[in-house]
């Protein structure tokens, strides 16, 4: 096929029938016969861009071609394919029809699955193919042709549905879409701790070129490595995740808009993302090439994947994954209990952890007294490895537990809440009288909405059959603060943390019959229309407080 320069001002598709109808042989293989067939078929023929990233979704089992053509005006015309896999391995091909065998090519990245037809091997037809590979990894053709030739490219998908990039670009002269790698594209991991890791990477020349248009993107997750910021956008959407409108590492054109990506500066930029899979984090730090991931969870293992990003383009390049385990938590340092000794603990939402205390029995029969203070807190105790008691508590809670003398108790204490909790506890002799009040039935005030006034409110609360002293304090809060203020306030904090001007009164009482030991109380000279927060603090023969939940009443506006 001679084709002179009125060829190439014909259609595209007339131009594919001419080429074909110039050379019909035999078919020699069914891929061949494929690609006759396909160009009859010009009307679903698909022609790729040149010097544009097309992305291609691909139907499990269906193959999809598409077609390029390298005109004749250079002895030698090159061209280089970029083929991104964005999820599971594919198989892709390139068939050339030309009118000689004088055709030169080679792979940029060699693969044990790729396989190149060399220009010694004789094809007894036009059309032939020169290359093949099947794999999900990033693959470069480099080719040179020195004749007009039109070329075919064959997706297939064997596994599922999936979706690829595809850049070709026949101007090697003016820089290439991606992001050059450097000659060692390896992530070095250069220290470990129990909830850190610091990784370096070698510096790509583009970052030297272009730094203000470059950026270097950190994915870290738990699962294993991607081979390209495609394949790794695909796993978290397919697994749940929701991907922000602004996310870093998102710079596909399918993900973000163009003026999306703009927005993007060199100073680093995380984004966490969960799913039931577990945790992906995404970083993006300017050029920095040293990086130190915090806040892992000790003894895991971790997967890091460095991708370099040309903000301009959205095209990426990624280094070669690494992985890294973090060392192991060193045991929990566990804190004596003495008989008698009242402590408060405080315990992290946030990590979630266990806090440890011990104490070895010197009397059969003992007595853990707990109140909580704050939040949520879920107790556990073991004796002699052994569990006898878990539950999650709120107020006041006993247990009396029988053993051996020098039984070995170990406590548990966890905050079960995001935000911090606290919790006091005692150990004691279950004989000795416990440090801690007797408590009521219960400890909620009530409120007697018939007998509010403006100025007064009558509020009570159950008392015990032992002779305790009462202490009640008003303060004065605005509506909007009532849920912020009961959730806040410390249970185990006595009236010395209040203000003197808060204090009502002080009172003793005490009744035999349960029934009747409930005592009410009148308070008043108050505003109007004004809402108070009550407490009332019981004070047993220690003098330990144990304070009432508090209640928010409002007096009468008219009256």
């Amino acid at each position: 096929l001679k084709m002179s320069w009125f060829w190439f001002y014909l259609p595209l598709h007339l131009l594919m029938v001419a080429c074909l109808c110039h050379s019909i042989k035999a078919p020699t293989t069914s891929s061949q016969q494929s690609f006759r067939t396909d160009l009859f078929n010009f009307y679903h023929s698909r022609i790729l861009a040149d010097g544009k990233e097309t992305t291609i979704h691909l139907l499990k089992d269906i193959p999809k071609r598409y077609y390029f053509v390298l005109e004749e005006g250079r002895a030698l015309a090159p061209f280089t394919i970029t083929v991104t896999p964005c999820d599971v391995p594919i198989e892709w091909s390139i068939l050339v029809h030309k009118a000689s065998a004088s055709f030169l090519g080679k792979a940029a990245q060699g693969d044990h699955d790729t396989q190149e037809v060399s220009k010694s091997q004789k094809a007894p037809s036009m059309v032939s193919i020169i290359f093949n590979y099947k794999g999900n990894s990033v693959e470069t053709y480099m080719g040179m042709s020195s004749h007009s030739a039109l070329y075919m490219l064959e997706f297939l998908s064997t596994e599922r549905d999936t979706h690829i990039t595809v850049y070709l670009t026949t101007d090697t002269t003016s820089g290439n879409l991606y992001p050059e790698l450097p000659m060692d594209p390896r992530i070095d991991v250069i220290g470990i701790g129990h909830t850190t890791v610091t990784l370096t990477w070698k510096n790509s020349p583009s970052v030297l070129q272009h730094r203000e248009n470059i950026q270097y993107c950190l994915l870290v997750n738990e699962k294993h490595n991607y081979k390209s910021l495609c394949a790794a956008e695909t796993a978290i959407r397919s697994s749940g995740m929701k991907l922000p409108p602004t996310l870093a590492l998102s710079l596909s054109p399918y993900l973000l808009e163009p003026q999306q990506v703009m927005i993007l500066s060199n100073s680093e930029l995380s984004i966490i993302s969960k799913a039931s899979t577990g945790e992906v984090r995404q970083i993006c730090m300017g050029t920095k090439n040293t990086y130190t991931v915090a806040n892992l969870s000790p003894s895991t293992q971790y997967y890091f994947d460095v991708f370099v990003v040309n903000l301009l383009t959205n095209a990426s390049a990624a280094y070669t994954g690494t992985f890294a385990r973090t060392l192991e938590e060193p045991e929990p340092k566990v804190m004596e209990l003495k008989d008698g000794k009242v402590i408060q603990v405080v315990l992290d939402g946030k990590k979630q952890k266990f806090y440890s205390l011990q104490y070895q029995a010197r009397h059969k029969k003992i007595q853990f007294t707990f109140q909580l203070c704050r939040g949520q807190v879920q107790v556990h105790i073991t004796k002699n490895g052994k569990t006898v008691a878990s539950e999650n508590i709120s107020g006041m809670r006993y247990f009396s537990l029988k053993g051996k003398l020098l039984d070995t108790y170990l406590v548990q204490l966890r905050s079960t809440e995001e935000s911090n909790s606290s919790v006091k506890l005692q150990v004691s002799p279950h004989f000795h009288k416990p440090l801690f009040p007797l408590l009521p039935e219960s400890l909620k005030i009530k409120s007697f909405s018939k007998l509010r006034t403006c100025n007064s409110v009558t509020i009570a609360w159950l008392g015990t059959q032992e002779d305790n002293k009462y202490c009640v304090y008003k303060k004065r809060i605005e509506e909007d603060q009532v849920w912020m203020e009961l959730r806040s306030a410390d249970r185990c904090s006595g009236p010395e943390s209040r203000h003197k001007s808060e204090k009502v009164l002080c009172k003793y009482f005490y009744d035999i019959n349960l029934q009747r030991a409930v005592t009410t109380e009148t308070i008043k000279g108050l505003d109007a229309g004004t809402l108070y927060l009550f407490d009332v603090y019981l004070f047993g023969p220690s003098g330990i407080p144990v304070r009432y939940h508090s209640k928010a009443v409002k007096t009468r506006k008219n009256c």
